[in-house]
């Protein structure tokens, strides 16, 4: 598996010593990154590929999953506004961690 560099806002996270967890803030910023066409709104693929720079070994489940556990209005996409403390509580549940 190909790990991706932990980027955000132009930013590499590096830990200074073995793996560290994510934290909120750091999610919601990564999740941000992610919204590519800026619509306010995070698609599956948007999602995926979030997920993806997680480390997650299944980045599409994990994102039909996030979707359907943050996706209160149930349009398909995550809101920013409305639904991505929602997502960064669920993702924080799995205990990614910087590497």
């Amino acid at each position: 598996m190909v790990r991706l560099p932990n980027i955000i806002d132009g930013v590499e996270y590096k830990p200074a010593v073995g793996s560290v967890p994510y934290t909120e803030d750091l999610i919601m910023k990564l999740f941000k990154s992610h919204d590519k066409n800026g619509d306010d709104q995070l698609s599956k693929d948007e999602l995926n590929a979030a997920f993806k720079q997680l480390g997650s070994k299944w980045p599409s489940i994990r994102a039909s999953l996030a979707k359907h556990y943050a996706d209160d209005n149930r349009d398909g996409f995550i809101s920013i506004d409305k639904e991505l403390s929602k997502l960064v509580k669920y993702v924080l549940k799995l205990n990614y961690t910087l590497h």
